[in-house]
C-alpha cells in the first residue's frame, strides 16, 4: 500500500514522519498528473498547493477546524487527504466535483468558485465561533492563485482587522498567477518580494551552510527557521505591506517545504488572533510539461499525455472565444477608440489575440469585474469605446455596476459574455445562465445571441458602434459549429430560418439554440405541424417584427439556455400583452435551479431541454392537450382533447 492508499482522512496525517510527508507529496504529484490526464480539471494549481495543503491537515483539524479555499480549483489535494481518492470520474456527472462540494463531504464548506471571497466568509465563521463560545476552533482561509486582486479581499482584510481577536488565519498561496501572470500593484509587491535576491540569497546561504554541518546542523536550522521567518520578512520589509492592517505577518516561507509550512502554521495557530502566512509557491510544481507552459502553466487542461502533457483532443474546431477574438483585432486595428478590458483572463476570454497588436490598448485589471465595469464607463466618457470581455457567469459580481454606472449615464461600452449558458463539468457557479434574465431589466440595454460564428462576428461590429447605452454579447463554451443560414432578415434584423407555410408554430431561437429550434420544426412537421423559426440576432429590446409574426400565429415557443425565469420568453410574452397580442408564449429553457456539473448534452436532456422533449411538449400544445394551449384549441372551443403521437 502507498502512503496515499494509507490516508483516508487528514488525521492519518499525524503518524507520519518528515520524511514520509515528502514522500506523500510526490505520490499525491504523481495521482494527480495521472487522474487528471485522463478526465481533465484543474492540473497547474494543484500541483503547486501539495505541501502547502499537507501542511494545513497536518496542523489543523478539519472539519473543527474550517478551511475555506479561495479559489476552489486549488482543492484536489484536499479531497485526496480528505477521504476522496476515487478521481477516474472528476467533473463527470455523478462523480467528483471538480471544487468543494458540501455533499461530497463535511470537509468542505465554501462550494462556489468565484475568487475573493475566502476572507469574508472568513470573518463571519471566525465571528460566530468567537460569539458562540467556540473560542478554541480556527479558521483558515486559503487566498491565492489572483484572488488578492479582488476588491472584496481588501473589504474583509479591513474589518478582520478592525475586531482582530479571533483565531483566523490567512495562507497567502503566492504563486504570481491567476490564469495568467497576476496584474496590478498587489502583485507587483509580492513578485519583488518572490525574487529580490537579498530573499532569496539569505534563505538559501543559510540553508546551504547548516546543511554542511549534518544531521546536527539541520536540527539546528529547522529550531531557527521560525525566527529566520520573521528576519526575512522584516529584512524584505514585507510587513510595511501589512503593517496598517494590524495583522501579523509570517512569511514568506518555502510553499514546498513541508516542514517550514508546519512551523509556520504551527506559529500562526498559537498565535491566538488574525495572521497571515506569506507562501511562495510555484504552479505546475513537479510537472515539467506544465512548467513550461507559459500561457497559464496547465491551469485547466483536457485529456493529455500525462508522459508529455500533450493534449489528447484533437477536434480542430473553431473556438467562439477564438472568432471573438480574431474579430475583435480586425475591429480595433479599424476604430481606434476600441479598448479591451478583462478580468484575470486575458488568453482565455480571446482577449491576448488585441494585446499582441495593440498592447496599450488592453487593460487587466486582475479578478475585479466591478472595477472593470466602473472604469469601462469612465473610459467611454473619457471618448473611447470599451468591450469588456468576462465570462457570462462573472458578469453577475458586476451587475450594480453595469446599472448605475454604465447604463445610468448611458456609457457606450459592450460587454462581451464568454462561456454562457450551460457550461458543465466546471458546475453550478459556472454555468453561464443567469446573463439574460439579470442583464435584460437594465435600461436601455441591448443583448445579442448570435446563433454562428458569421452572426458573432456581424454582431460585435454592430456592438461597438453603439455609443448612447450599454450593449452585451453572449456566446457559448466550445466550438462553434455549423452555420444556419436565414430565408431572410426582416427590415428590423430577425433572420427567418425557416418559413412555414402555415401559421401554428413561431419558434423563437435564442444564439445557439437555432439547431434546436429548427430540429424542433421538423419533428412537427412530421406531426402535421407547421412552424416558423425566428433567430431575433438581438433579443433585447424585442424586435418589432417578432410580436408581428407573433400575432399571426397560434402559439409562440421560445428556446433559450438561460434560465426561464425572467428569460427571453417572458420579456416576449410581456412585449405581446403590451402589443394586446394574444397569443400563447411558453418559455423553453432551464429551471431557476443549480445545476450540478456534468456534460452540456446530459444536463439539456435532463432538463428537458433537447428537440425530442421540446417537440413532444408543443404538440401537446397544439393539439390541446397540454398547457398553454394555443390560440384556437382550448377546452371551451368544443375542441376534443388529442393525445400526441411518438417521436421518431
Amino acid at each position: 500500500m502507498s502512503l496515499l492508499e494509507s490516508i483516508g482522512g487528514p488525521r492519518d496525517l499525524d503518524a507520519l514522519s518528515k520524511e514520509q510527508l515528502e514522500q506523500l507529496a510526490v505520490e499525491i504529484r504523481e495521482h494527480l498528473v495521472r487522474n487528471v490526464a485522463k478526465t481533465g480539471g484543474h492540473l497547474g494549481p494543484n500541483l503547486g498547493v501539495v505541501e502547502l495543503t499537507v501542511a494545513m491537515h497536518r496542523v489543523f483539524d478539519s472539519p473543527r477546524d474550517a478551511i475555506v479555499f479561495d479559489t476552489g480549483h486549488q482543492s484536489y489535494v484536499h479531497k485526496l487527504l480528505t477521504g476522496r481518492q476515487d478521481f477516474s470520474t472528476l467533473r463527470q456527472q455523478g462523480g467528483l466535483a471538480g471544487y468543494p462540494q458540501r455533499a461530497e463531504s463535511e470537509h468542505d464548506i465554501v462550494e462556489s468558485s468565484h475568487a475573493s471571497s475566502s476572507l469574508s466568509w472568513a470573518d463571519g465563521i471566525s465571528r460566530a465561533f468567537a460569539m458562540t463560545g467556540q473560542g478554541d476552533r480556527t479558521v483558515v482561509a486559503v487566498v491565492g492563485d489572483g484572488a488578492l486582486t479582488g476588491g472584496m479581499t481588501w473589504e474583509a482584510l479591513n474589518n478582520i482587522s478592525d475586531d482582530n481577536n479571533r483565531r483566523l488565519i490567512i495562507v497567502v498561496n503566492d504563486n504570481g498567477r491567476s490564469y495568467a501572470p497576476t496584474i496590478g500593484g498587489m502583485a507587483r509587491f509580492l513578485n519583488g518580494v518572490r525574487t529580490r535576491r537579498s530573499y532569496r540569497n539569505l534563505y538559501l546561504t543559510s540553508q546551504r551552510a547548516f546543511d554542511k554541518l549534518g544531521g546536527p546542523g539541520r536540527a539546528v536550522y529547522r529550531g531557527i527557521r521560525g525566527g529566520t521567518h520573521g528576519f526575512l520578512s522584516r529584512f524584505s520589509n514585507n510587513e510595511a505591506l501589512y503593517s496598517n492592517l494590524d495583522i501579523k505577518y509570517i512569511g514568506p516561507v518555502h510553499g514546498h517545504d513541508v516542514s517550514a509550512m508546519i512551523e509556520a502554521l504551527e506559529q500562526a495557530k498559537n498565535y491566538g488572533a488574525p495572521v497571515i502566512v506569506h507562501a511562495i509557491t510555484e504552479k505546475g510544481r513537479g510537472y515539467e510539461p506544465a512548467l513550461k507552459d507559459v500561457a497559464d502553466q496547465f491551469h485547466a487542461v483536457g485529456q493529455i499525455d500525462p508522459g508529455t502533457g500533450e493534449s489528447l483532443e484533437t477536434s480542430g474546431a473553431t473556438s467562439w472565444t477564438s472568432v471573438f477574438g480574431d474579430r475583435l483585432v480586425e475591429l480595433a486595428a479599424e476604430n481606434d477608440r476600441i479598448v479591451g478590458i478583462t478580468a484575470a483572463m486575458l488568453r482565455p476570454t480571446g482577449l491576448h489575440k488585441m494585446a499582441e497588436r495593440f498592447p496599450d490598448r488592453v487593460i487587466d485589471v486582475g479578478i475585479a469585474e466591478q472595477h472593470a465595469a466602473t472604469s469601462a464607463a469612465g473610459l467611454a466618457f473619457g471618448g473611447m469605446h470599451p468591450v469588456v470581455a468576462i465570462y457570462a457567469t462573472f458578469i453577475n459580481r458586476a451587475f450594480d455596476q453595469v446599472l448605475m454606472d454604465v447604463a445610468l449615464h448611458r456609457a457606450g461600452v459592450t460587454f462581451v459574455l464568454d462561456r454562457a449558458g450551460v457550461t458543465g463539468p466546471d458546475g453550478p457557479s459556472h454555468h453561464g445562465v443567469w446573463d439574460l434574465a439579470i442583464l435584460q431589466v437594465v435600461p436601455g440595454i441591448r443583448l445579442a445571441a448570435p446563433r454562428d460564428s458569421t452572426r458573432l462576428e456581424e454582431e460585435l461590429a454592430e456592438a461597438v458602434a453603439v455609443d448612447d447605452g450599454p450593449t452585451a454579447l453572449r456566446f457559448p463554451k466550445g466550438s462553434v459549429g455549423r452555420f444556419y443560414d436565414a430565408v431572410r432578415r426582416t427590415d428590423d434584423g430577425v433572420d427567418v430560418l425557416r418559413e412555414g407555410r402555415g401559421k401554428d408554430v413561431l419558434i423563437v431561437t435564442v444564439g445557439p439554440m437555432a439547431g434546436i429550434g429548427l430540429d424542433v420544426a421538423e419533428r412537427l412537421a412530421a406531426q402535421g405541424i407547421d412552424a416558423t423559426v425566428v433567430d431575433p440576432r438581438w433579443v433585447v429590446p424585442v424586435p418589432k417584427s417578432v410580436v408581428d409574426l407573433s400575432a399571426e400565429h397560434r402559439l409562440v415557443v421560445c428556446i433559450e439556455d438561460g434560465i426561464r425565469v425572467g428569460g427571453i420568453g417572458t420579456r416576449i410574452r410581456q412585449d405581446l400583452r403590451e402589443a394586446n397580442v394574444d397569443t400563447a408564449v411558453t418559455e423553453v429553457g432551464l429551471p431557476d435551479e443549480f445545476l450540478d456539473h456534468a456534460s452540456r448534452a446530459q444536463i439539456l436532456e435532463k432538463t428537458r431541454l433537447t428537440a425530442q422533449d421540446i417537440a413532444q411538449d408543443v404538440t401537446g400544445m397544439v393539439l390541446g392537450s397540454k398547457l398553454p394551449y394555443a390560440r384556437g384549441v382550448s377546452s371551451d372551443t368544443g375542441s376534443s382533447t388529442i393525445v400526441a403521437g411518438s417521436e421518431h
